[in-house]
């Protein structure tokens, strides 16, 4: 029952509809009329540099905290932007992590060379960007490239059609091959992914488990540094991977793993 009622609230979500909003935005109505009555009371004795002349109600904000700082994309964004600071790497690439959050943080201090399925208009600096499909065919110039990469709650989504990419099973083997080709010998990759039992939830994404996710990288990288993120949204950073907690995820039903590897 529980599975099904999410299920339903994703899909309104989807579809433009988010109860919690709606709810905080009808307590939030009475408050809005009458600050707008004690402003507009208040405006008639001021000389009028700012006349009130368009309302523009956001009536759910005063129940809102100042900011997330919990999560997947933040604390994943935020480290891994931390220890590619500290590494320094010659050329970093990153495959379809979050624009807005790590490539930003990254684009701060120095250059990123980022590729994504999706188009990106905007000319950025700091940001190199090339549109290409990491689960076909690489070209030849792509190969060995760099000698640090990233891929940050991306490789979860190739092969399921989300992004207008074409639906593969196993897209996600296929493109961690990818990765593994670009990547130099010895050079660092950066890797995030939801965390748990392992499923797939259609059209959104994979979750794997700990256990698959060590298998698959083994003869292609060392895992040097391993943090997570639990069902709660909190990190847990540099965490020793013991065969108990791989073989229960840590308890995380949908958690994040964050890796720092080295290829092979």
């Amino acid at each position: 029952m529980k599975s099904r009622l999410r299920w339903v609230y994703l899909l309104m979500v989807s579809l433009g509809i988010d109860l919690r909003k709606t709810i905080n935005a009808v307590g939030g109505i009475p408050h809005f009329f009458h600050d707008l009555h004690t402003l507009r009371k208040q405006s008639v004795s001021s000389d009028m540099l700012f006349p009130l002349v368009v309302l523009y109600p956001c009536i759910e904000d005063r129940f809102s905290e100042s900011g997330t700082a919990k999560g997947h994309y933040f604390h994943q964004d935020l480290l891994v932007a931390q220890r590619i600071y500290s590494n320094k790497p010659i050329i970093h690439v990153d495959i379809g992590s979050c624009i807005e959050g790590f490539v930003a943080h990254v684009a701060s201090y120095r250059r990123i060379e980022v590729i994504d399925i999706r188009p990106l208009s905007i000319n950025i600096k700091n940001i190199k960007f090339s549109q290409i499909d990491i689960v076909a065919d690489l070209q030849d110039n792509l190969l060995n490239y760099c000698d640090s990469l990233s891929c940050l709650h991306a490789l979860e989504h190739f092969g399921l059609g989300r992004y207008g990419d074409r639906v593969n099973f196993n897209g996600h083997i296929d493109g961690l091959n990818n990765i593994y080709k670009i990547l130099q010998k010895n050079g660092k990759f950066y890797f995030s992914a939801p965390i748990g039992p392992q499923r797939i939830e259609f059209n959104a994404h994979r979750v794997f488990s700990l256990k698959y996710l060590i298998e698959i990288f083994q003869g292609k990288f060392s895992i040097d540094y391993f943090a997570y993120v639990d069902d709660r949204g909190n990190l847990h950073e540099n965490v020793m991977l013991s065969e108990k907690n791989i073989s229960n995820n840590y308890d995380c039903n949908y958690g994040c793993g964050i890796f720092e590897m080295t290829k092979i």
